[in-house]
């Protein structure tokens, strides 16, 4: 699906923590479909793999610090500026200031690696999610799509796709069965939010 003729393709601003996988499938993916386009990536951490990612493919990257986001209306001012259609949390790891989540109402969006309110909350990422899972013996798990608010894990859920655990399983191969799900999911529940008119 392609934009329309005349019409400008939607804006998403990424936040990442990492490596930034996510951000550059969805820069791909939306250069393919057209519906929107990620403007930029930010990264609260200045050597970020996810900022060289998004320089190479000529997506701007913007590096920002703890002062910036909390202390002051630095950040806040860059995305009023932008005035993004979406902002999407891949991998990024602090807590939203509330002024920013005022602006922009449902319109930051997360990923989880897990299946919520299962395995959220402040110092659930990564490979910590993933051992939670096993060292509870979970049957299944996935991943949550949500609104972000000012708690960590804590906002509306709006998609979920979960996968069986077998009895062979590890961190890691929970790690690759989940950044499938990331990599076809995401991208798709975040243009279907974009065609909708909750966020217009």
């Amino acid at each position: 699906m392609s934009a329309s003729k005349g019409i400008s393709p939607k804006k998403i601003i990424v936040f990442a923590s990492g490596s930034g996988s996510n951000a550059e499938n969805f820069i791909h993916y939306f250069r393919k479909s057209g519906t929107a386009e990620v403007v930029s990536v930010m990264s609260n951490k200045p050597n970020a793999m996810v900022l060289d990612r998004a320089k190479k493919l000529n997506v701007t990257s913007l590096y920002f610090d703890r002062d910036a986001f909390y202390n002051s209306n630095d950040v806040l001012h860059i995305l009023e500026d932008a005035n993004p259609d979406l902002i999407v949390l891949a991998g990024f790891l602090w807590l939203f200031p509330t002024a920013i989540l005022e602006k922009f109402p449902n319109k930051v969006i997360n990923l989880h690696p897990a299946l919520l309110p299962k395995f959220g909350g402040k110092g659930m990422f990564g490979d910590n999610v993933h051992q939670a899972v096993l060292d509870n013996k979970e049957k299944e798990t996935g991943i949550s799509i949500h609104y972000v608010n000012a708690k960590y894990d804590d906002g509306q859920i709006i998609f979920q796709k979960s996968f069986p655990i077998s009895s062979e399983e590890t961190i890691t191969s929970l790690a690759e069965k989940i950044h499938e799900l990331e990599y076809r999911h995401f991208p798709e529940v975040i243009e279907n939010l974009l065609e909708s008119t909750t966020i217009d």
